[in-house]
């Protein structure tokens, strides 16, 4: 798993590239990527899976915010991203999400 974060200079965003081997996407035929930034919509576009197994996902977000966010596998099972920049617990479950800052 993977966080890779541009910052534009012309304007308050963060362009967050958030990836996936096969091995941390427990080789899914799915991925979501649901967050704080598209509402935790589970109707949100799957993640591009690359020909390797691997999926990625990239999202401009505005800087100077944490953005809580977790994984659905198959649209079943969720996952956390364990190079986020911090984790907090989920007002949802007994989980915790994890927390990218931009």
């Amino acid at each position: 798993m993977s966080l890779k974060k541009q910052f534009l200079k012309s304007k308050p965003v963060c362009k967050v590239t958030f990836k996936l081997t096969p091995e941390e996407a427990k080789n899914a035929d799915s991925v979501r990527l649901l967050g704080d930034f598209n509402d935790w919509d589970k109707r949100s576009q799957p993640m591009k899976k690359l020909k390797n197994g691997g999926f990625t996902a990239t999202v401009a977000l505005e800087t100077g915010k944490d953005y809580q966010f977790r994984y659905l596998l198959n649209d079943h099972e969720w996952e956390n991203d364990w190079a986020a920049d911090n984790y907090m617990p989920s007002p949802q479950s007994y989980d915790d999400n994890s927390v990218v800052s931009c």
